[in-house]
């Protein structure tokens, strides 16, 4: 877990920390920073003590997006032999919740790993922008289909088609992220509420995540019925049992530690 050259890790308790750590560029993406950031999420993902994670940057900007040097020299039969912009795709696969704390700039491939985080928690310096249209291209790493599902076709189109700055206080208004919280307090603000989450029993939190995503990505019926799937298959767990018995006989639950 130590191992990274642009990713710094930590644990606090149950909570596993990532931080991106290249400030001299901002902590822009190349292949490098893209596979040690995922890397190092999958690991906490795969580790039993960790219940939830959290993803966070520097003073000056959570990720400034792509390393322009780094594929400027790209053509169509490179991109796509490689399938540029993909690998980051597996934070969005995780199973345990992920917290985005942004503070600064967010642009591009910044942007675009925060929406593939399940909370995003943003201080007021920090800037979301998806300026790739401007450069003569698009997002390529999720950016309009998440942002879509997140705010809708209309204000989706609008900071697509622009490359235009959203604020934390914009972003918050259209659903775009979770919360504001005032200037440099993300940080605390995201791993208090990743310890109240990795407090609550792993599987449910596990399958409540699967739900929602299901109901964000499917239509209404199909989720629904995986979701009422995965609640009837919360009581055959034992936290189920545990947690329920323990709020009838008013004392503290003993979860199970997966």
């Amino acid at each position: 877990m130590s191992d990274y050259k642009y990713m710094l890790t930590e644990r606090k308790g149950s909570v596993g920390i990532v931080t991106f750590n290249r400030p001299e560029a901002l902590n822009a993406l190349n292949e490098e920073v893209a596979e040690e950031v995922t890397d190092a999420l999958r690991a906490f993902d795969a580790d039993p003590s960790i219940g939830c994670m959290v993803l966070a940057g520097g003073d000056r900007a959570f990720c400034a997006g792509a390393d322009l040097k780094a594929i400027v020299g790209q053509d169509f039969e490179s991109a796509y032999h490689t399938d540029l912009g993909a690998y980051m795709d597996q934070v969005a696969h995780l199973r345990k919740p992920v917290i985005a704390a942004v503070r600064g700039f967010a642009f591009g491939g910044g942007t675009e790993i925060s929406l593939m985080c399940d909370i995003i928690i943003a201080d007021t310096t920090a800037l979301f922008s998806l300026p790739e249209v401007t450069l003569g291209v698009i997002p390529g790493a999720g950016g309009p289909a998440r942002l879509t599902r997140a705010v809708g076709k209309a204000k989706a189109m609008y900071y697509v088609l622009s490359g235009q700055n959203i604020t934390a206080e914009e972003a918050e208004q259209m659903g775009m992220i979770s919360k504001v919280v005032e200037d440099n307090t993300h940080l605390d603000e995201a791993v208090k509420l990743a310890e109240a989450i990795a407090r609550n029993p792993r599987l449910a939190v596990m399958a409540g995540k699967e739900a929602v995503n299901a109901q964000a990505e499917t239509p209404l019926i199909p989720g629904l019925k995986l979701e009422r799937r995965l609640f009837h298959g919360l009581f055959s767990t034992h936290d189920q049992e545990e947690g329920m018995t323990a709020f009838a006989e008013k004392r503290k639950p003993s979860y199970k530690n997966y």
